[in-house]
């Protein structure tokens, strides 16, 4: 049989490593693994499990250097042996491997047991109840799993998430940090708001671990750079953070506040009457699980949003899933725990999907720059008259109270749309100023201001009620 010279190259070298690896001793393979080196001990205890496959020893470590390594499949047989044998470390590594693959009750089971075996051996329970709290966390999470439909997926390298994202101008941008503050040195992810004058962006302190900073754009130089406060920002890494148009509305990820594993995604508000944020609020499943879960995006335009995630991923390699937003919170109404699992996992996001749905142009649309600003039209306005009818032009009123209710709406509308303007530049000025004086006169036009939106905020609504009721009997006519 005739052998190409490039496999006999392969062949060669494999029994070069194998010769190598079977030179090890146990005491050499107990070495790597104490060091973390599994994928370099775990040859050796594959050997020696092999020789004696009832130690239970060796079946814990070559247990442990299998799920370490990612052969969750082989490390769960292997494990269980370990834990039949009651090596103690075999229930932690056993919880471990349940919580990976989403089977969350089974995970508080095994790390039950766990603290119980070193509360027997009065050893430290402390770091392992912690471990048990989140793995409850995650238990009462899959209860309410939401039933979010996710359409798209696409894995990248993890330093090209950005290539997955192509968001509406309107929904603002996301730039890297090299990119916007040239010569930082530093490949963060950075939101810049639909205005280009302000900047969200995690930062390393000098504590190293990462924080969110915010900046302004003032005249043409960044400055004024500000460290959210410390209800958001966690003793641990928090980073990726994205704001909705409305301007208060932040989804960002952490590694604290509760965090299921790695980072987790997180949302939190501004209050701007009192410059403070609400304490954040841990996104359910599918959004987040024993793995790293962020850079959450919603494009309030298109209607779609997308988030990264390393679950079931190769080291360097994150997933951007592509998913329509459950404004309504909807949760997968089921008994079925497996179908909640893999709800939950996106092992397969088609386990999502609505049955029959043609998600193409929705995918399509993802894709697809949407320019901010007014689009040339051939028409005055767009009111809905009736779920059938639309008027685009003032002529096609044919009731004239309701031709001068819905100008009314409209003008009401522009002086709420000038009056937040104007507020937002005063808040501006408000931060800017140092004088107290001045800054207690302009805080009372600032809520005058805002008292005065808050008086025409429904009258629109109301006046283009009005105005459709005005209309029908004209309709009916017709």
């Amino acid at each position: 049989m005739k052998i190409s010279f490039d496999k006999w190259i392969m062949a060669f070298a494999a029994t070069c490593i194998c010769g190598s690896m079977q030179a090890q001793t146990l005491n050499e393979a107990k070495a790597l693994y104490n060091e973390g080196k599994y994928a370099e001990a775990k040859p050796v205890f594959e050997k020696f499990v092999k020789q004696s496959p009832g130690n239970a020893s060796y079946n814990h470590w070559y247990g442990v250097c299998c799920l370490e390594t990612g052969d969750i499949e082989t490390a769960e047989k292997y494990l269980s042996v370990s834990v039949k044998r009651k090596v103690i470390e075999g229930f932690r590594y056993m919880g471990e491997l349940y919580f990976k693959t989403f089977r969350y009750d089974k995970a508080v089971e095994m790390y039950e047991e766990y603290i119980d075996w070193l509360t027997k051996k009065k050893r430290d329970t402390e770091e392992a109840e912690l471990r048990l709290d989140a793995m409850e966390n995650a238990a009462r999470m899959m209860d309410k799993v939401e039933a979010v439909h996710v359409i798209d997926s696409i894995v990248v390298d993890k330093s090209d998430i950005l290539q997955a994202y192509t968001l509406s101008e309107e929904c603002g941008s996301l730039v890297y940090s090299d990119d916007l503050f040239p010569g930082s040195g530093d490949n963060s992810v950075v939101f810049v708001n639909q205005k280009g004058d302000k900047a969200y962006y995690g930062k390393q302190t000098t504590d190293n671990h990462f924080c969110l900073f915010t900046q302004s754009l003032l005249m043409d130089k960044w400055s004024d750079e500000k460290q959210l406060p410390m209800n958001i920002n966690s003793q641990e890494d928090d980073n990726y953070p994205f704001v909705l148009s409305d301007g208060v509305t932040i989804y960002y990820s952490s590694k604290g506040n509760g965090s299921l594993g790695g980072y987790d995604l997180f949302v939190t508000r501004y209050n701007m009457n009192t410059d403070t944020y609400l304490a954040p609020e841990q996104l359910g499943m599918p959004f987040n699980s024993p793995y790293n879960d962020y850079m959450m995006v919603v494009d309030e335009v298109k209607q779609l949003g997308w988030f990264v995630s390393d679950r079931f991923q190769p080291e360097g390699k994150a997933c951007v899933y592509l998913f329509i937003p459950n404004t309504n919170h909807e949760r997968v109404e089921t008994e079925d725990v497996s179908i909640k699992q893999a709800w939950a996992s996106l092992a397969s996001i088609k386990t999502t999907w609505e049955a029959g749905k043609d998600y193409s142009e929705l995918v399509a649309l993802a894709h697809e720059v949407i320019p901010y600003g007014p689009q040339k039209k051939d028409h005055d306005f767009e009111f809905a008259v009736s779920p059938n009818t639309i008027y685009y032009k003032w002529e096609d009123f044919k009731s004239s109270e309701a031709r001068n209710l819905y100008k009314q709406a409209t003008d009401i509308r522009q002086q709420i749309e000038k009056t937040e303007m104007q507020l937002q530049k005063m808040r501006q000025e408000y931060s800017a100023t140092k004088n107290a004086s001045k800054k207690e006169q302009m805080k009372d036009k600032i809520l005058m201001a805002e008292n005065k939106l808050l008086e025409l905020a429904d009258q629109p609504a109301e006046l283009e009620k009005n105005a459709r009721n005005a209309e029908a009997p004209k309709l009916k006519r017709k």
